[in-house]
């Protein structure tokens, strides 16, 4: 096993799949890459990048993982990790997994055993609705199984059924289950199991728009789509919590707010894929259906909210034309 239960925490990035004319665009991931793990992107600045993401998630929610094949998918880590090699960088990699069958689940552990990744983000079972018993079972016959360390992804509004804190807590003592990405929408529970959270279990929220809140509880970091976004100020706000400056990491918080609300109008990717193309990070803002591309209503929105974000370019001195 890796060390990736030492490496869960801070904040994580669950990467866009861009797309062109139907097919995984590989020179616009090959840029995002770049641009994330703080190498050189063609004609943008991004110096601010660097060290910011502690991690990629790849082909889960955000990356419309539903929506690509195996050979997709194989596609999509093996550019990822040619891409983090070329940028000398040391950025973990999970590969998100969702189904509804043990079995299936298990034969997809078996045919990315080999794969370049560090772990998996696994979802709970979505449409069945198990019972906790046969989450548990469920997901410990995941990790018996599986060659990478899994962490565990409670999202109950998108699969219908919760990991309860009871099922949680016997799953995190399998050795091969490191943590949690917790989008349970539960404050209470939340708190709840990081008092009673084994030691080495790592807590992550998913839910972008309780970020601040989550950490301030003591969650050991983020995995936010939103953080495709003004990036640094994302950053800044774990970083300024740990230094213990609350009011700083607060002020930064509000700063990005309200993109965890915008980039959520429609359902996501769409609004962020919108606004990467705008910035010229990827070549189209294309989604897979039954995803469709951002509303004229939206883009307009998020145009405005780009335009407010973008710096006005600084005058040329006089002496220097």
């Amino acid at each position: 096993m890796n060390d990736l239960r030492n490496r869960l925490q801070g904040l994580w990035l669950p990467l866009v799949s861009p797309f062109r004319d139907g097919a995984l665009d590989e020179a616009s991931l090959r840029r995002l890459v770049r641009h994330y793990a703080g190498g050189a992107v063609d004609g943008l600045i991004d110096g601010l990048i660097d060290g910011l993401i502690d991690g990629l998630i790849l082909g889960a929610t955000s990356g419309e993982g539903l929506s690509l094949s195996m050979e997709e998918l194989e596609l999509l880590v093996d550019t990822v990790n040619d891409e983090l090699a070329n940028a000398r960088s040391a950025l973990s990699v999970c590969l998100g997994l969702a189904g509804a069958s043990t079995s299936a689940m298990r034969v997809i552990l078996a045919q990315t055993a080999a794969w370049p990744i560090d772990g998996y983000l696994i979802s709970s079972p979505y449409y069945l609705r198990p019972s906790q018993r046969g989450l548990l079972q469920h997901f410990t016959a995941l990790a018996d199984h599986a060659s990478w360390p899994i962490v565990l992804y409670n999202i109950p509004y998108r699969t219908s059924v919760s990991l309860s804190n009871d099922t949680l807590l016997r799953l995190a003592e399998h050795p091969n289950v490191v943590g949690l990405k917790d989008c349970g929408a539960d404050r209470a529970q939340s708190k709840d199991l990081l008092r009673w959270r084994p030691a080495g279990f790592r807590v992550l929220t998913g839910e972008d728009a309780q970020y601040f809140d989550a950490l301030d509880d003591g969650a050991d970091g983020a995995i936010l789509l939103s953080a495709h976004v003004a990036t640094e100020r994302f950053a800044a706000v774990a970083a300024q919590l740990k230094a213990g400056d609350r009011a700083a990491a607060l002020a930064s918080w509000q700063e990005v707010q309200d993109l965890t609300r915008l980039l959520f109008l429609e359902p996501s990717p769409a609004p962020a894929k919108y606004w990467l193309a705008q910035a010229g990070l990827i070549a189209s803002a294309e989604v897979r259906s039954p995803i469709v591309e951002a509303s004229a209503e939206l883009a307009r929105e998020l145009d405005s909210e780009i335009a407010r974000r973008t710096p006005s370019p600084r005058p040329i001195p006089v002496n220097a034309r």
